[in-house]
């Protein structure tokens, strides 16, 4: 079993910047073999898609919410994942989870392809 472990997550306020890491664990586990995905679950809300990447890094997606202000990117020499985050807004407070997905079809964003998860890092953006 894969075990997903995220970091970086903290404190700051509107305007700032945050880089979550997402590491994998397990001797027969490689990211390379995965397309890795963030999302993201506020308090009473939904978990909500922010961005994938695929195998190779060749192609991302991003949620609307964030494009141009979030950047994922992956180390697969390192089993790590990245979400670099900038220009931070209040409305991005949220626990972030990453996820791994053996797929290889067109949908990006439905949590339910995505088969392990991290135990998620509080973002938390002050005003």
């Amino acid at each position: 079993q894969v075990q997903l472990v995220e970091s970086g997550g903290g404190l700051v306020q509107a305007g700032g910047s945050l880089r979550l890491s997402c590491a994998a664990s397990g001797r027969t586990f490689a990211i390379s073999r995965y397309r890795m995905g963030w999302f993201r679950q506020a308090p009473g809300k939904e978990r909500d898609f922010v961005a994938a990447i695929s195998r190779s890094s060749s192609t991302t997606y991003y949620a609307n919410s964030v494009k141009g202000r979030f950047t994922i990117s992956r180390d697969n020499a390192k089993n790590t994942v990245y979400l670099q985050m900038n220009s931070l807004k209040p409305e991005d407070t949220a626990v972030y989870y990453c996820a791994a997905s053996s797929s290889y079809g067109s949908n990006w964003s439905n949590p339910t392809i995505f088969g392990s998860w991290g135990q998620g890092t509080q973002v938390t953006v002050s005003s």
